[in-house]
């Protein structure tokens, strides 16, 4: 099943294809789309998974880095196979 992505940044509706064999997840699909390094993201976000009890802290961190890095309203497109 083709899936795409649609998301804001800056201010700006955008939207891209997605797969799981290029990105972990869609947040590094977007930012890989967007230009934005990570690396100090993804450092800090083992950091937090280390010292947090849940899963529910590394969510709240991600969703509050993309954020302030600019992104807004992300969320998965299903391409319905039986609408073509």
């Amino acid at each position: 099943m083709a899936v795409r992505v649609t998301y804001t940044y800056k201010k700006q509706a955008k939207e891209i294809n997605f797969a799981y064999d290029k990105h972990h997840d869609i947040h590094e699909a977007i930012a890989a789309a967007e230009g934005v390094d990570l690396t100090s993201y993804h450092m800090m976000e083992q950091q937090v998974a280390m010292t947090s009890k849940g899963s529910a802290a590394v969510r709240d961190f991600r969703d509050k880095e993309f954020a302030r890095m600019g992104f807004r309203d992300i969320y998965y497109i299903k391409d319905d196979p039986k609408n073509k």
